[in-house]
Formats: C-alpha cells, structure tokens, sequence
C-alpha cells in the first residue's frame, strides 16, 4: 500500500479549508427490518399483543425507525401445526407496525375460513409474520408460460382476472412442492376451475423474510 493509498480525506484537506472545502458525510443506509436482528421479536410480539387486547395497541417509545415505513405483511397463525388463520396485504399501504396488528387480529378474528379464536385458545397459538417484497409481474399468457418462469420454494403468487384473486405464500411450497399442483389449488382458491387459464390471467410474484414464534413460548407469552 502507497503512502497515498493509506491517507484519509483529513490527509488531503487543505489546512484552512474554508466553506466550499467541507465535505458533507453521507448518510448512513437506514436500517431495514431483514437485516434487523430485532425485527423478529418486535413484529411477533406486536401480533401476539394486538390479538390479546383485540386491537392495534401502542407501539413501545423505543421502537424501530423501520417499523414507521411503509410494509406489507401476512399473519399466519396454527395451532397443532395446522392453519388456524391468515390475513395479509399483498401491497403496502400503511405503516409496517399498524399493518401488522391489523392483519394479526384479522387473522385471529375474521379469516372467514375460522371461527373467531377464543382467548383461552392464544395460548396454543403460534404466529409466524411475512414481510412482502414488492411484486413483479410474471409472464402468463399461457399457463407453460407461467410454470416455465415460475421459481418453486421461492416465488410467492398472486393470480388475478376479472375479480377473482387468489395469494399463495413462498410457504405454501412447503405443501405442494409440484408447480402444476401450486398453480391449480391457487387457482380454486381464486373461486376458479383448477383447469382454467386465459391470456389475461394476471401474475404478480413476490419473496417474503418471514419469522416465527418457537413451539415452546416463554411463560410471559403464554
């Protein structure tokens, strides 16, 4: 390494510097929720707590600058590791914390597939929260052409037409493996004949960075 290659901007400034001579830092990258080591327990702990007052709730003084932004979550709920609610937003349109609680009770409460959860039932409860990246279209004028760019245990999928719509979790993967099986049991969850597909058929995909409560909660969650 030169003498040259080890001098910092202090090296180089000139010793008076005047007004042009100030060198503005830049600003530090904001911290996003996936790359949060906190972001888990904050957004899980929000469900959990939004579900037990039946409400959105405050969000605590000393939480994240991220979860102020704009995001776009599902809440999943099991119990006995089987589905038992999912509510989410495919696009963001409010606050990632308020967006949370809101799908979180809506999960708990008015998934129309459920019956509203009993209190004493939350403690048997495990939550998992999806944070959506922003979707892209996928090409899908036919359906080879929707499986050909299709990625299997990565892609989530939204398939519209004509008011029919349908939302499949990257998770979902883990269930039907097989793209053929993914695309059609989307398809009769959008109200549509698993054999049917049209031009204007609609595809959006999208990732998630998804966390979950563990099997066993610690007392003070229970």
């Amino acid at each position: 390494m030169t003498d040259l290659d080890s001098r910092t901007d202090a090296h180089l400034a000139p010793a008076h510097p005047g007004p042009a001579a100030v060198r503005e830092q830049p600003a530090a990258a904001p911290v996003r929720p996936e790359d949060d080591p906190s972001a888990g327990p904050v957004l899980l702990g929000l469900a959990r707590t939004a579900i037990a007052a039946r409400r959105s709730v405050s969000e605590p003084p000393d939480a994240p600058g991220w979860l102020h932004e704009l995001g776009a979550t599902f809440v999943t709920l099991t119990q006995d590791a089987r589905l038992r609610g999912c509510i989410g937003s495919v696009q963001a349109h409010r606050r990632l914390g308020e967006d949370v609680m809101r799908n979180a009770c809506s999960a708990a409460f008015h998934d129309p597939r459920f019956p509203p959860l009993p209190a004493q039932e939350l403690p048997t409860v495990r939550i998992e929260v999806s944070l959506l990246s922003a979707t892209e279209p996928i090409p899908a004028a036919s359906r080879d052409e929707l499986l050909e760019n299709l990625e299997p245990g990565v892609d989530g999928l939204v398939l519209a037409w004509h008011g029919h719509r349908g939302t499949f979790l990257p998770q979902v993967w883990q269930q039907l493996p097989d793209p053929h099986d993914f695309v059609e049991h989307l398809l009769h969850k959008a109200g549509l004949p698993v054999v049917f597909w049209s031009e204007d058929v609609v595809a959006h995909r999208f990732g998630v960075t998804a966390w979950h409560e563990p099997d066993e909660l610690p007392l003070a969650h229970t």
